[in-house]
């Protein structure tokens, strides 16, 4: 097992090859296969997978603690337990890896889309950010027409389907075979820790939290079902939401999108130079304010004292796996989107 580990992780150094070879060859097959194999489930087979490993694991630590106290703990017990310990670490490892992980290490998004990726002038992020206020403006009264709809999982589900069916109508790559999207079993649960959204790499299966807000479900959605098609990195998965879900025909689902990129340009202005968002947030209308006060208000309720921790360890997990921003990898998605812009015109955004 070790042999096989280091092996992945020597492939893993090289990009193109990842690329050619695993992310838009094998991973494809295993990624229909998992699809095809949980996606008629009418519930998270992976969330289900997840809890048996939950409560194996405090099993295990009970089992252990009682050991302790009866003094059953000596030297070969010790050794046989980090011996069994690292076998299985290294088994998740490589299961992880051939099953998705690797995705991590290909070239990516970008180099699809041939865009030039680089470092960006706060006069370009000003531009943006006022384009995308113009576009939530402009699809806020429609939009709250079709809201309702986005309470049926399965035309939250199906519409993201059917966005990445126009986007692949204009480039393949993004084509959707086999759909496997499910609400999230634990969905109370990851509003305590910020959770909206997650790919389960064990069952391919995208999951939504579907307790939140539901004006920020549709790009979620998208965002979600952009993992399984291979973008690992938070920020790729987030353009390939961004470009599905303004290729969706519901005012609804390209609201959603705006509503998500205004969050992280707005973000990023405001930390570079302040005083030029506050102009461009006041253009937007009443009802859109609202919408994210109501947002803040929504996760403001689940706060806790355990939230920092959870958001500390899984930006050290997005670091361990190519991601040196951590958490704030997904803002890097306005790189993408400013590239893009600057390639194709404002049309396209």
């Amino acid at each position: 097992m070790l042999t096989i580990a280091v092996l992945i992780k020597i492939f893993s150094f090289f990009p193109p090859a990842v690329e050619k070879y695993y992310s838009l060859g094998i991973y494809q097959v295993i990624a229909r296969l998992l699809r095809v194999l949980f996606g008629w489930v009418p519930f998270s087979v992976g969330d289900i997978f997840y809890a048996i490993v939950f409560v194996w694991l405090i099993f295990i630590i009970v089992s252990f603690f009682r050991k302790l106290i009866g003094r059953q703990v000596h030297r070969e017990y010790i050794l046989n337990s980090i011996g069994r310990s690292v076998k299985y670490l290294l088994g998740v490892y490589i299961l992880f890896n051939i099953l998705w992980g690797l995705n991590y290490d290909r070239k990516g998004i970008a180099s699809q889309l041939q865009l030039e990726v680089k470092p960006y002038s706060t006069q370009d992020l000003q531009h943006i950010v006022q384009i995308i206020v113009r576009r939530l403006n402009q699809f806020d009264s429609s939009a709250r027409k079709n809201r309702d709809q986005l309470k049926k999982k399965s035309f939250l589900f199906d519409e993201s389907e059917l966005s990445y069916k126009n986007l692949s109508a204009k480039n393949a790559i993004f084509t959707y075979a086999s759909p496997s999207v499910k609400p999230s079993i634990f969905s109370y649960l990851g509003n305590y820790f910020g959770f909206t959204g997650y790919y389960n790499p064990f069952s391919g299966e995208a999951q939504v939290n579907t307790t939140v807000p539901v004006y920020i479900q549709p790009f979620t959605t998208c965002h979600e079902i952009g993992h399984q098609l291979g973008y690992a990195k938070e920020n790729e998965a987030n353009f390939a939401g961004y470009l599905s879900a303004r290729s969706s025909k519901d005012p609804a689902f390209r609201y959603s999108v705006y509503f998500d990129i205004y969050i992280y340009a707005a973000t990023e202005l405001y930390v570079r130079d302040s005083t030029l968002l506050v102009p461009i947030r006041e253009q937007l209308n009443p009802d859109v304010r609202k919408d994210f006060r109501t947002l803040k208000e929504f996760f403001r309720k689940y706060n806790n004292p355990f939230e920092p921790y959870v958001r500390r360890l899984y930006g050290r997990y997005l670091k361990a796996n190519n991601q040196p921003q951590g958490i704030m990898t997904y803002d890097e998605v306005i790189a993408w989107l400013i590239a893009y812009y600057k390639k194709y015109g404002e049309s396209c955004l």
